[in-house]
């Protein structure tokens, strides 16, 4: 394999998560050959099930040669400056410890940070986050801690790392509208960025983008001119009336009905705000949580056009947007914290007797996790730590804070297993699947611009104009605002339009928003 070019190789023993020497020597071996990336299956991923420790382990071997040289590029570029990597897990880590493992969905999680840290600022600790771009929607429970798990799969691999728990939709502003002869449907397939929806001029189909532009939501005045084959032209209304014309006569006339083209729009719409919703749904009201009470943290540069929507078929009353909400997964990436994390095998029962050796096994871990902090960083981590337990015989583990005594533990598991799917089994054996620590370094992050207001108490914002825009099923006169003309205090009742550099939002009928000092854009629904 070395003579044929292969400098990367993944090592993988059957039971190296406990006896580990066997690996450790062939990676000696690859060392000696002259490989220069060597990833071992204990290391990568300390835990059972050999099929996704395996697959972990390739999907590193794999990747992190090519990162290795992104990064090195990307160092060599700024000389001096200290450069953190966004993993997976929601963390930061130095860049010379970035590895393949991490990198997965580092994107969607600097989202899930963004969108949480900019809500605890604004007073809010029970989320919902909410990140529709063009191609896909993820969704994301927060309540008090950022929920993770260990077991994953992404295009068909099964990763075991930590991972924010993410649930991802293929429903975005992309997602193709189509008629299959009886129903609408919403996807899965996207038009991408090219040819993209059929507004941007190259012969794209209809998609999500083109429903809001029938609905008169999005407005092509407000969108740069860089559709079209020279990436010069406006979005193009025209061809989007057109077609959805031609699509509710063709609906029509298998369904005997009179629908509008404006009503077809509006029922496509429907369907993807259901599809997202059920979304939430999974891994909210199905795990126990009332989220009636939350806040809905909607980002994404599709995702305001459709917060009130969202928020309405979940029955949630308050919806909070950024101002960079249109960029909030990279925004997110600077309030995160450097987070070093250890996982390790247990599968022992939980009793007092393990205690002891948890306890052992919790130092080694941190020790462990301490050489990827510098000495600086020491002195202020917090540390949190984990076990993964289960009944005998089950897959489904649920994470609990260690304690010194079993008796918390076990109530804690019971607690969350009861919520989550309904039932306990008392006279089964808890067993402890895994231990896993985490270090956390928060950084120092930039308090956020207060912005004041210059315009009397009652004088509300003046609109930029007045357009048609069409919901529950009619068309409104809806007054457009510029975010940037509106200050502290103000209110704005929907239906109503506020236009962004990078995104669009869509107040619907008895929503109002107000700004605060902030610049935060609360939605509530009276």
């Amino acid at each position: 394999a070395y003579n044929t070019g292969i400098r990367s190789c993944a090592i993988v023993l059957m039971h190296s998560y406990r006896y580990p020497d066997h690996e450790q020597q062939i990676a000696q071996i690859a060392q000696e050959i002259g490989l220069t990336q060597i990833s071992i299956s204990h290391q990568v991923s300390p835990l059972m099930k050999l099929v996704s420790r395996g697959d972990t382990t390739v999907v590193d071997a794999y990747l992190t040669p090519i990162l290795r040289r992104y990064v090195n590029q990307v160092t060599s570029q700024l000389p001096g400056v200290r450069l953190m990597f966004m993993k997976s897990d929601g963390g930061l880590v130095a860049a010379q410890q970035f590895q393949g493992k991490d990198s997965i969905l580092s994107g969607p999680a600097g989202g899930i940070v963004g969108a949480v840290q900019t809500c605890k600022r604004a007073g809010f600790e029970s989320v919902i986050t909410f990140d529709m771009g063009g191609t896909s929607t993820d969704v994301a429970h927060f309540k008090g801690e950022y929920e993770r798990q260990l077991d994953s799969e992404i295009a068909g691999t099964r990763m075991r790392v930590p991972v924010l728990a993410i649930n991802t939709i293929a429903a975005g502003g992309g997602s193709i509208l189509f008629f299959d002869g009886s129903s609408y449907r919403v996807g899965p397939e996207s038009a991408g960025s090219n040819p993209g929806p059929a507004s941007y001029r190259r012969g794209g189909n209809l998609a999500v983008t083109d429903a809001n532009v029938m609905l008169g939501k999005i407005h092509p005045q407000y969108f740069p001119s860089i559709f079209g084959r020279e990436g010069n032209l406006p979005l193009d209304k025209e061809v989007v009336t057109q077609k959805f014309t031609q699509l509710a006569q063709d609906i029509n006339s298998v369904t005997k009905q009179t629908q509008t083209p404006e009503q077809v729009a509006a029922g496509f719409i429907a369907i993807a705000v259901e599809n997202m919703a059920n979304a939430i749904k999974k891994i909210s009201l199905q795990r126990g949580y009332d989220i009636t009470k939350y806040t809905l943290c909607c980002f994404g540069g599709a995702g305001a056009q459709v917060a009130c929507l969202i928020a309405d078929t979940l029955g949630m009353k308050k919806i909070f947007l950024h101002p960079y909400a249109g960029v909030l997964s990279a925004y997110g990436m600077g309030l995160a914290d450097i987070r070093a994390t250890r996982v390790s095998a247990v599968e022992q029962p939980l009793t007092p007797a393990t205690i002891p050796q948890l306890q052992q096994l919790m130092t080694s871990l941190i020790t462990q996790a301490k050489t990827e902090l510098t000495s600086s960083e020491d002195s202020q981590e917090q540390i949190v730590r984990k076990l993964n337990l289960k009944y005998d015989g089950s897959n489904s583990t649920l994470s609990v804070d260690f304690a010194s005594n079993i008796t918390s533990m076990q109530q804690e598991f019971e607690t969350e297993h009861k919520s989550r799917y309904g039932f306990i089994q008392t006279e089964k054996t808890i067993i402890i699947e895994s231990a896993t620590v985490e270090l956390i370094q928060t950084m120092d992050t930039p308090s956020e611009p207060q912005i004041t207001r210059t315009r009397p108490p009652n004088h509300p914002p003046t609109p930029i104009e007045t357009v048609q825009m069409f919901t529950a099923n009619q068309w409104h006169n809806t007054p457009t605002y510029h975010r940037e003309n509106l200050q502290p205090q103000d209110q704005i009742t929907g239906p109503a339009i506020i236009i962004e550099k990078i995104s669009t939002i869509i107040i619907e009928p008895n929503w109002q928003a107000h700004l605060t000092s902030n610049n935060h854009l609360i939605l509530h629904k009276p």
